[in-house]
């Protein structure tokens, strides 16, 4: 099986990938889409996925896009370790939290959008804006952990909700939020970051990072 990635260095959505690919130990090969250069909007990539977004996986030459997708796949073919808890109660917790981001918040501090905005509105509504949905959602994500969390977000074993939140956190800090009043997810953040499969994904690591070239 041969797995290619299409991803930017910076995309939440891309480093979530990144992290189930680590934590499953898949082979892969990355393709850098520069965003800042519009490369998501090449006929190439376009091919890849209409919506000219990233990431995607390719399997075997077949492109999947969109990271739950991908996600969701990912545990068909590699199913141990498993990223999702077996119980189906814990189980939609794990995906819920997983929402929380990727439709909750990831969308509303998307690059396209934030684009349009400070075209509308200038550089700082670009930012206020971003930080008012972060803020929200994060702090939704807080509340729900007093129910769900263990050593992660869910129990004691690292699922979705996991691999979603931490690429979110890093956005929080680029958009200048205080998370000072999230422990739970801050005490997630630190087991996870102790885990090899997080730093590997980490977008510091990443090929197409400043200073890696």
């Amino acid at each position: 099986m041969k797995l290619e990635l299409y991803s930017y260095w910076r995309s939440s959505s891309s480093w979530r990938v990144r992290i189930a690919l680590a934590l499953k130990g898949l082979d892969y090969t990355y393709h850098a889409v520069p965003l800042l250069e519009a490369a998501h909007l090449t006929d190439a990539h376009l091919n890849r996925n209409p919506m000219g977004q990233i990431p995607v996986l390719t399997v075997d030459g077949t492109p999947v896009s969109q990271s739950m997708a991908i996600l969701d796949l990912l545990e068909h073919l590699a199913p141990t370790p498993s990223l999702l808890p077996d119980a189906p109660l814990k189980r939609a917790q794990a995906i819920a939290l997983a929402e929380t981001v990727n439709a909750g918040i990831q969308p509303a501090q998307n690059l396209a959008l934030l684009v349009e905005i400070e075209a509308l509105a200038g550089a700082a509504a670009r930012k206020a804006w971003g930080r008012k949905w972060i803020d929200k959602g994060l702090a939704a994500f807080e509340a729900s952990l007093a129910a769900t969390a263990g050593e992660f977000c869910v129990g004691d074993a690292v699922s979705w909700a996991d691999i979603c939140l931490i690429p979110q956190l890093y956005n929080a800090r680029r958009f200048g939020c205080d998370l000072s009043g999230l422990p739970r997810v801050l005490a997630v953040e630190s087991r996870c970051a102790a885990l090899p499969a997080f730093v590997a994904a980490h977008p510091d690591q990443q090929p197409d990072a400043p200073g890696q070239a």
